[in-house]
């Protein structure tokens, strides 16, 4: 009969320790190399990494902002960074992230969104909906100043950049051809040579 009662005890201790919320979920995960983790309005979603090409542009997109990141003491970083949604708190991990040096956190392993200078994604077939439609709505709410959309697969391959943040929305959204020269505007203040994404 006691033990009973202290498997019943026990049982009832680890439904209470579950995690009820995508996001407790995430936060009790381990690390999960090789695989993308993240919170999208509300859905926990695990997806494999890029491919080579994927991360070449992340890497193309970190060395043609690498010498404005060193001159103003900013920080690039091509994939592998969470981004907590100040808001909601989704989590995102952007293709490409730059950051002043003392960016504020959520936690110990992610930074807080409303911090960011500028994030990138990069599109890929199992990303078309999240970074076209759903990442340019997070990063507004988050009040990330500037997103950088890369689409490689797009009818023609193209570069968005949206920013103007009003009433927790993009309201500036450029569109140029891949390959074709577009402004990044403050706080990034940069022109930015799309042909760096084109193999």
């Amino acid at each position: 009969m006691v033990e009973e009662e202290h498997q019943t005890e026990s049982t009832h201790a680890s439904v209470a320790r579950s995690p009820l919320t995508a996001r407790e979920l995430f936060d009790a995960l381990p690390p999960l190399p090789g695989l993308r983790v993240e919170i999208i309005e509300g859905k926990l979603i695990v997806s494999p990494m890029g491919t080579p090409e994927h991360a070449w542009m992340s890497v193309a997109l970190h060395d043609a902002l690498r010498p404005l990141a060193q001159q103003r003491g900013w920080q690039g970083a091509p994939g592998l960074l969470n981004i907590c949604i100040a808001g909601p708190r989704d989590s995102l991990v952007p293709d490409y992230s730059l950051t002043p040096p003392a960016c504020p956190r959520w936690g110990e392993g992610e930074l807080l969104s409303s911090g960011l200078i500028m994030v990138a994604e990069i599109v890929s077939p199992g990303s078309i909906r999240a970074d076209r439609e759903e990442k340019p709505r997070l990063y507004a709410i988050g009040r990330v100043p500037v997103y950088l959309l890369i689409d490689p697969i797009g009818d023609t391959p193209n570069v968005t950049v949206f920013s103007d943040i009003k009433d927790d929305a993009y309201q500036t959204t450029t569109k140029v051809a891949m390959g074709t020269p577009i402004t990044l505007p403050p706080p990034v203040d940069f022109e930015l040579d799309t042909s760096v994404f084109k193999s």
